[in-house]
Protein backbone atom coordinates (compact mmCIF):
# COMPACT_ATOMS: atom_id res chain seq x y z
CA UNK A 1 0.00 0.00 0.00
CA UNK A 2 1.06 3.48 -0.60
CA UNK A 3 0.58 6.66 0.92
CA UNK A 4 0.53 10.20 -0.30
CA UNK A 5 3.53 12.46 1.33
CA UNK A 6 0.69 15.10 1.81
CA UNK A 7 -1.52 14.05 4.91
CA UNK A 8 -1.04 10.96 7.00
CA UNK A 9 2.00 10.09 5.55
CA UNK A 10 4.00 13.80 6.64
CA UNK A 11 2.02 13.18 10.10
CA UNK A 12 3.22 9.72 10.14
CA UNK A 13 6.79 10.39 9.53
CA UNK A 14 7.20 13.32 11.64
CA UNK A 15 6.10 11.48 14.23
CA UNK A 16 8.47 8.41 13.90
CA UNK A 17 10.77 10.54 13.48
CA UNK A 18 10.77 12.80 16.76
CA UNK A 19 10.21 9.48 18.62
CA UNK A 20 13.51 8.35 17.36
CA UNK A 21 15.22 12.09 18.29
CA UNK A 22 13.36 11.61 21.72
CA UNK A 23 14.88 7.93 22.80
CA UNK A 24 18.26 9.22 20.91
CA UNK A 25 18.36 11.71 23.23
CA UNK A 26 17.05 10.94 26.10
CA UNK A 27 20.00 7.72 26.14
CA UNK A 28 22.48 10.66 25.59
CA UNK A 29 20.96 12.82 28.56
CA UNK A 30 21.58 9.32 30.63
CA UNK A 31 25.05 8.65 29.59
CA UNK A 32 26.47 12.53 29.96
CA UNK A 33 24.40 12.29 33.28
CA UNK A 34 25.98 9.60 34.38
CA UNK A 35 29.25 8.73 33.22
CA UNK A 36 32.32 10.29 33.12
CA UNK A 37 34.08 10.59 29.45
CA UNK A 38 35.69 7.60 28.38
CA UNK A 39 34.54 5.91 31.12
CA UNK A 40 33.56 2.45 30.11
CA UNK A 41 31.05 -0.10 32.00
CA UNK A 42 31.40 -3.81 30.70
CA UNK A 43 27.79 -5.37 29.12
CA UNK A 44 28.61 -8.49 26.78
CA UNK A 45 32.22 -9.29 28.48
CA UNK A 46 34.66 -9.14 24.88
CA UNK A 47 31.97 -8.25 22.78
CA UNK A 48 29.92 -4.60 24.61
CA UNK A 49 30.47 -1.89 26.39
CA UNK A 50 29.13 1.41 26.98
CA UNK A 51 31.63 3.81 26.58
CA UNK A 52 31.17 7.52 26.60
CA UNK A 53 33.10 9.56 24.25
CA UNK A 54 32.65 13.14 22.73
CA UNK A 55 33.16 12.76 19.16
CA UNK A 56 33.72 16.16 17.50
CA UNK A 57 34.14 14.69 13.64
CA UNK A 58 32.09 12.56 11.67
CA UNK A 59 32.33 8.71 11.67
CA UNK A 60 35.83 7.16 12.30
CA UNK A 61 36.28 11.13 13.42
CA UNK A 62 36.66 12.44 10.10
CA UNK A 63 36.68 16.11 9.42
CA UNK A 64 37.26 16.39 13.34
CA UNK A 65 36.33 19.69 14.65
CA UNK A 66 34.44 20.65 11.67
CA UNK A 67 31.82 21.59 13.42
CA UNK A 68 29.68 23.93 10.94
CA UNK A 69 30.85 21.89 7.82
CA UNK A 70 29.58 18.68 9.55
CA UNK A 71 26.40 20.66 10.67
CA UNK A 72 25.90 21.96 7.19
CA UNK A 73 26.07 18.59 5.59
CA UNK A 74 23.14 17.38 7.60
CA UNK A 75 20.89 20.55 7.02
CA UNK A 76 21.54 20.20 3.19
CA UNK A 77 21.04 16.45 3.58
CA UNK A 78 17.50 16.80 5.40
CA UNK A 79 16.78 19.52 2.79
CA UNK A 80 17.45 16.87 -0.15
CA UNK A 81 15.46 14.25 1.54
CA UNK A 82 12.41 16.73 2.07
CA UNK A 83 12.82 17.65 -1.48
CA UNK A 84 13.06 13.94 -2.80
CA UNK A 85 9.58 13.38 -0.51
CA UNK A 86 7.74 16.22 -1.62
CA UNK A 87 9.06 15.34 -5.81
CA UNK A 88 8.66 11.31 -4.81
CA UNK A 89 4.72 11.78 -3.42
CA UNK A 90 4.13 7.89 -3.07
CA UNK A 91 5.97 5.65 -0.43
CA UNK A 92 5.49 2.09 1.05
CA UNK A 93 5.01 2.04 5.10
CA UNK A 94 8.46 0.44 5.21
CA UNK A 95 9.75 3.22 3.28
CA UNK A 96 8.06 5.64 5.83
CA UNK A 97 9.50 3.92 8.57
CA UNK A 98 13.00 4.49 7.24
CA UNK A 99 12.71 8.06 6.07
CA UNK A 100 11.88 8.53 9.55
CA UNK A 101 14.88 7.03 10.79
CA UNK A 102 17.23 8.41 8.61
CA UNK A 103 15.16 12.18 9.44
CA UNK A 104 15.56 11.13 13.20
CA UNK A 105 19.12 10.19 13.18
CA UNK A 106 20.37 13.09 11.24
CA UNK A 107 18.75 15.16 13.66
CA UNK A 108 19.62 13.72 16.69
CA UNK A 109 23.35 14.04 15.94
CA UNK A 110 22.74 17.41 14.66
CA UNK A 111 21.29 18.28 18.03
CA UNK A 112 24.63 17.56 19.73
CA UNK A 113 26.82 19.14 17.21
CA UNK A 114 24.95 22.73 17.84
CA UNK A 115 24.34 22.20 21.56
CA UNK A 116 27.02 20.45 22.97
CA UNK A 117 29.56 20.91 19.92
CA UNK A 118 30.24 17.17 19.42
CA UNK A 119 28.47 14.49 19.28
CA UNK A 120 27.76 11.62 22.19
CA UNK A 121 29.18 8.03 21.24
CA UNK A 122 28.64 5.43 23.68
CA UNK A 123 28.13 1.89 21.99
CA UNK A 124 31.59 0.22 21.74
CA UNK A 125 32.00 -3.18 20.08
CA UNK A 126 34.53 -5.33 19.77
CA UNK A 127 33.88 -8.26 17.69
CA UNK A 128 36.54 -11.25 16.73
CA UNK A 129 38.83 -9.00 17.93
CA UNK A 130 38.63 -5.91 15.99
CA UNK A 131 37.04 -2.76 18.43
CA UNK A 132 34.81 -1.06 16.31
CA UNK A 133 34.75 2.73 16.62
CA UNK A 134 32.24 4.04 19.50
CA UNK A 135 28.88 5.37 18.29
CA UNK A 136 25.30 6.16 19.68
CA UNK A 137 21.21 5.13 18.49
CA UNK A 138 21.48 8.01 15.67
CA UNK A 139 24.49 6.59 13.83
CA UNK A 140 22.69 2.91 13.96
CA UNK A 141 19.32 4.66 12.71
CA UNK A 142 21.25 6.21 9.57
CA UNK A 143 23.21 3.16 8.72
CA UNK A 144 20.97 0.76 8.97
CA UNK A 145 17.78 3.22 6.57
CA UNK A 146 20.39 4.43 4.38
CA UNK A 147 21.50 0.75 3.47
CA UNK A 148 17.45 -1.01 3.28
CA UNK A 149 16.66 2.35 1.19
CA UNK A 150 19.43 1.55 -1.20
CA UNK A 151 18.24 -1.33 -1.32
CA UNK A 152 14.85 -0.98 -1.83
CA UNK A 153 16.02 1.43 -4.49
CA UNK A 154 18.42 -1.07 -6.45
CA UNK A 155 15.51 -3.80 -6.28
CA UNK A 156 12.48 -1.64 -7.68
CA UNK A 157 14.75 -0.30 -10.77
CA UNK A 158 15.21 -4.10 -11.44
CA UNK A 159 12.11 -4.36 -11.50
CA UNK A 160 10.86 -1.74 -13.44
CA UNK A 161 13.90 -2.34 -16.10
CA UNK A 162 12.30 -6.21 -15.76
CA UNK A 163 8.32 -5.05 -16.78
CA UNK A 164 9.71 -2.44 -19.59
Amino acid sequence: MLYNIFGDLMKRLTLFSLIIVLIDQIIKLIVTNSMNIYESIQVINNFLNITYVRNIGAAFSLLSGNIFLLSSVSIIALILIYIFLLKDKKLSKIQIYLYSLLIGGIIGNLIDRIFRRYVVDYIDLNIFGYNFPVFNFADICIVFSAIILLILSIKEEKHETHSK
